[in-house]
């Protein structure tokens, strides 16, 4: 039986709770991701897909229910607890890679350690430079993100988001500003990660080329899963 990373239970949210105008928009929500997943979360706009990824990404809480990370119940977690679990078991990659132009490649890929530890050790200096080499930007270490094309910079946001050696990688529309080939092959990284780490993925999209591809592929329509 495959380890959970990610448990969700009848997880449900709502705005303007008590107002003439409260809106629930994910209804108890059930689902689980293992350690070896390879998921998609698709659906059309207004789904709720972004609210699930921001809760799934403790980035915001749920009205109901109950979010378990490797485990952990997260309902009643203080915001400090929440923002260590987060950054010690969650990579986030976006569709537009939030690089910070005055860093070089390698110190953004350093930047989710440098904000926890302060000056990166040489083990973490070899493991960043080590990812770099895996997403094929070796020859780019010392380059700024404005020096990079859109799929080399994303290629830096994938191995900045690896850096922690996360349980769970969210890909929010990775791929959306991408082309086909540059595309593929984000996709393939994911797909190496993925089996060589162990690391769960779940990536959203709205490409059904992408998610087809996926192992497995969890449809939200209207708050709730449909289909999984």
């Amino acid at each position: 039986m495959t380890e959970d990373v990610l448990r969700l239970e009848n997880l449900s949210k709502s705005y303007n709770i008590g107002a003439p105008n409260e809106v629930e928009v994910l209804h108890s929500i059930n689902m689980s991701v293992g350690r070896n997943d390879f998921s998609a979360l698709i659906g059309p706009s207004g789904s709720g897909k972004s609210t699930l990824l921001n809760i799934i990404g403790l980035l915001d809480q749920p009205t109901a229910g109950e979010l378990y990370l490797q485990g952990k119940p997260t309902s009643r977690m203080g915001d400090e607890a929440r923002t260590a679990l987060r950054g010690s078991s969650i990579g986030f990659v976006f569709q537009f890679h939030h690089l910070i132009q005055a860093f070089t490649a390698l110190e953004n890929v350093l930047m989710p350690v440098m904000v926890t530890k302060g000056k990166p050790s040489k083990e973490m200096l070899d493991r960043a430079r080590g990812l770099l080499v895996e997403v094929g930007l070796e020859k780019h270490l010392d380059k700024k993100p404005d020096s990079l094309s859109g799929g080399q910079q994303q290629r830096v946001a994938i191995a900045r988001a690896l850096m922690t050696r996360p349980a769970l990688l969210l890909a929010d529309e990775p791929t959306g500003n991408l082309d086909t080939k540059t595309a593929a092959d984000i996709f393939e990284l994911f797909r190496k990660f993925n089996e060589q780490f162990g690391c769960a993925v779940l990536i959203v999209t709205h490409d059904p080329r992408l998610s087809a591809t996926c192992d497995r592929t969890i449809n939200l329509v209207d708050g709730r899963i449909i289909q999984d």
